[in-house]
């Protein structure tokens, strides 16, 4: 496999960027940072999303990122594709009112590349600083440990109790915000606090699988150099590129990993050490082995995703990159292995326009993997959302059944349903499923698990929520609709939202939270009193259950049943 080292370009040299932290501007991929402006005179009160909305609708300048410099920031920064593109924003922003504040706008600085200007600061103070995970007398692994999972040296039972805490913490947060915003929960509010221990709504005790090691069913694994620079290694990244390093520090001790992925893992480093291929570097965006993502099953299925970022390797090379992995897996060193579905994936950096020529190559074994939930089976692609924690999630949307309570008299609205694991879960227990997906190969994956589940009750459309939602809703002749949504982590998009509030038909709605600080905002409009913007009856909390999805880490998720406040009231 040595022959393809030959095409290495190292150009500009590692050595070379790290004294320069603006040498990435040289670089061929595209970096919105080079065109860059700074606004300033925004009004006292606004929100990123409505910027947005007049930089893009109404200005119609096609802007690729906003920035704000801090939180709550009277000033930020806007990137662009293009120089054309930042001088028609200077142009037409400039003089601009909005919200009665007259807009300012000019061309901006890049920003410095955060990894060199570290290692710069180091070299002028004659120190090395700490990294933001570094801690004094910790061993390597308990370093990977502490990133990933750190909560492993707490006793089960005290890791529920924390993430309890945290729940309430959170649901008494949102409960004075609705207070402070919303005079006519007033009353509504009082009743619900005397009732529930200060909080807006019942809160139930969480929930967890029985399995709590070894529970993860995919991983996105880095491929780079340990800690003294020597070792290729697959692993997780030790500290963040901003705080001054690019290490990656070893899997064999972690505990939410399967045994199958860590063997995997290991088994793959010797031919990525064996391929003469050095692992891309993030300093200077040189060599080639990038990433590897692994997805297994409780029946030991387990696909490999092995991500390359190709350079200038040829069409030829890439092939024989491929075969090499193949035959390596089938019946080289590699069938210790067990892969039962091996992929082959190209990762570029954007370029001019922001256009990606990721591709992806099955070259061996299945082309997905099968995971059965709650007695269904499902079919796992390699790009396909399913929840990372299997027992996990049995567990999640039986506690979102019994929350939502659904009769056969009960249409299910799920929105984001991704490959439909939520709705065909439902389907048994409500009159008809309707699912909504953006992606349209998750839609032609939910309706496979439908018909390979013998499910009739389900249809999936392919859409974004905002734009669809109406015209599926009016499909239903049920008199009873209940909407789900298990939205991104920064939550529900405003115009979906919005859309779900103002029709008359839903009259419940569970919102399932990964990062319930997030889907704050989504549950305070739900709430706002009914004005021209905020159509139909307010929906409140009334029910909530926490559901530890990630053992051992501090994220939990987090269920809330949502009805019309007329409802509640009666």
């Amino acid at each position: 496999m040595s022959d393809t080292n030959s095409t290495q370009v190292l150009t500009p040299s590692v050595v070379e960027s790290e004294k320069n932290p603006y040498a990435y501007l040289e670089r061929d991929d595209f970096t919105s940072e080079k065109y860059k402006i700074e606004v300033r005179g925004l009004p006292k009160y606004y929100g990123i999303g409505e910027f947005k909305k007049l930089l893009n609708e109404k200005l119609d300048l096609q802007s690729c990122k906003v920035k704000p410099p801090r939180k709550g920031s009277s000033w930020l920064y806007v990137c662009f594709r293009n120089e054309e593109c930042r001088q028609k924003a200077i142009t037409t922003i400039n003089g601009t009112v909005w919200k009665n504040s007259k807009l300012t706008a000019q061309a901006a600085k890049p920003a410095p590349d955060p990894f060199v200007k570290r290692r710069l600061e180091e070299k002028s103070s004659n120190k090395r600083f700490k990294t933001d995970v570094e801690e004094p007398n910790c061993s390597l692994m308990d370093r990977i440990k502490f990133i990933t999972t750190p909560l492993w040296n707490m006793p089960y039972p005290d890791q529920l109790q924390l993430k309890q805490k945290e729940m309430k913490s959170i649901l008494t947060k949102i409960g004075q915000q609705m207070l402070a915003e919303r005079k006519m929960l007033t009353e509504w509010l009082y009743s619900q606090k005397k009732l529930y221990d200060g909080l807006p709504c019942k809160l139930l005790n969480i929930l967890s699988a029985d399995v709590t090691e070894a529970y993860r069913n995919k991983c996105e694994f880095t491929v780079g150099k340990d800690s003294e620079q020597n070792n290729i290694m697959i692993g997780f990244r030790l500290s963040t590129y901003a705080s001054g390093s690019t290490a990656v520090g070893p899997v064999d001790d972690l505990c939410h990993i399967p045994e199958n992925m860590k063997i995997a893992v290991k088994i793959l480093e010797t031919f990525i050490r064996e391929s003469n291929l050095e692992p891309f570097n993030p300093v200077d965006h040189t060599g080639y082995w990038r990433q590897v993502t692994a997805r297994t099953t409780r029946a030991n299925h387990l696909m490999l995703i092995v991500g390359i970022h190709p350079q200038d390797l040829s069409r030829d090379k890439l092939d024989k990159i491929k075969l090499q992995l193949k035959i390596f897996f089938e019946t080289g060193k590699g069938a210790d292995a067990h892969v039962t579905s091996l992929y082959f994936q190209t990762l570029t950096k954007k370029c001019i326009g922001g256009e990606s020529s990721d591709t992806l190559y099955h070259i061996s074994g299945t082309e997905y993997i099968e995971e059965t939930l709650l007695g269904m089976k499902f079919q796992i692609s390699p790009q396909a959302f399913f929840q990372v924690n299997t027992l996990g999630a049995e567990v999640l949307y039986k506690a979102a059944i019994d929350l939502a309570e659904p009769t056969m008299d009960t249409a299910l609205l799920d929105v984001c349903c991704g490959t439909g694991t939520i709705g065909l879960c439902f389907s048994k227990h409500c009159g008809e499923v309707l699912g909504i997906e953006v992606i349209p190969d998750a839609v032609k994956d939910a309706k496979k698990n439908a018909i390979k589940n013998n499910i009739s009750n389900c249809e999936f459309f392919v859409g974004k929520a905002e734009d669809i939602l109406l015209p599926v809703l009016y499909r239903t002749t049920k008199s009873n609709v209940t909407a789900i949504v298990d939205p991104p982590r920064a939550g529900l998009h405003q115009k979906a939202l919005m859309t779900l509030r103002k029709s008359t038909k839903v009259n419940k709605l569970v919102y399932i939270s990964c990062d319930p600080r997030a889907a704050m905002r989504n549950l305070l409009d739900l709430a706002r009193p009914k004005s021209k913007q905020y159509l139909g009856d307010p929906l409140v909390p009334v029910k909530a259950i926490a559901v530890d999805m990630f053992p051992h880490t501090r994220h939990c998720e987090l269920i809330l049943c949502l009805e019309r406040l007329s409802k509640t009231m009666k």
